[in-house]
């Protein structure tokens, strides 16, 4: 799926999203000569990469060109690929790659880990962490809010099957091809702030393309309209804060 980025929406909850991304990084016992940050988006997370290993060539890979001009500007010392995650490949083997909020945007799982842990070096590290929170009420009030509304032809085309699959899943298709193999689940609970923050944090991701579908009138109603089925569903607390679970899935694959 080709998705045109909004750096400064994504970037809005940047401490929430990046504590996934560390809690991956802290599971890796490796020291790499080569990191492919596979979706690596402005650059948050590369820029940890190269702190944590400093002496290896880091390169950052991301489909979409306005997040990589922003990586680019801040972090001008790291290689910056733009291409196609589905169809990306290495000019030769890498010791570790890594790749936070990203995959989902990537059919065919069953084709794609496979073909990306072959990228892999021997005894080298694939390692990933994938949204899981498609079952949640974020996420399934957005087809909900597509097919009660004047858009819903227009939408409804581009609404996904949940990409991410069962742990077993993946922990089938990396055995063959593993020295060791650790698959794991955490559902943080984020604290927003603000008006509408569940609508503002997806916004950022999965309604992407929906909303880039849909003129300025049409996507101020769609808004709207799911805002509320958020805010039923996330309500407001006495404070002014609203708790967001939000459970993500993670991956850390060694090569044999």
């Amino acid at each position: 799926m080709v998705v045109r980025w909004e750096p400064a929406q994504y970037l809005k909850f940047a401490d929430h999203r990046l504590r996934p991304a560390i809690d991956l990084l802290n599971r890796i016992d490796a020291d790499p000569r080569t990191i492919v940050d596979l979706g690596a988006g402005t650059g948050n997370v590369t820029r940890l990469l190269q702190a944590r290993w400093p002496n290896a060539r880091v390169t950052g890979v991301d489909s979409s060109p306005e997040m990589l001009a922003r990586a680019a500007d801040a972090l001008p010392q790291i290689a910056w690929n733009q291409a196609d995650l589905s169809a990306w490949r290495p000019r030769e083997s890498v010791d570790l790659l890594y790749s936070n909020a990203a995959l989902h945007w990537v059919d065919d799982h069953a084709t794609l880990f496979p073909a990306l842990f072959a990228m892999v070096n021997p005894g080298g590290t694939f390692a990933v962490q994938m949204p899981n929170n498609f079952s949640a009420r974020s996420h399934t009030a957005i087809a909900d809010v597509v097919r009660s509304g004047p858009w819903q032809s227009k939408l409804e085309p581009l609404l996904r099957t949940p990409p991410v699959q069962h742990p077993s899943m993946y922990f089938d298709l990396l055995t063959p091809a593993a020295a060791s193999l650790d698959i794991w689940e955490t559902e943080y609970v984020h604290v927003l702030e603000g008006d509408r923050p569940v609508l503002e944090w997806i916004k950022g991701t999965w309604l992407r393309p929906l909303l880039a579908a849909l003129d300025s009138e049409e996507r101020a109603q769609f808004e709207s309209r799911y805002a509320e089925v958020a805010a039923h569903a996330y309500p407001r607390r006495n404070d002014d804060r609203t708790l967001f679970p939000f459970r993500r899935l993670f991956i850390v694959a060694t090569r044999a």
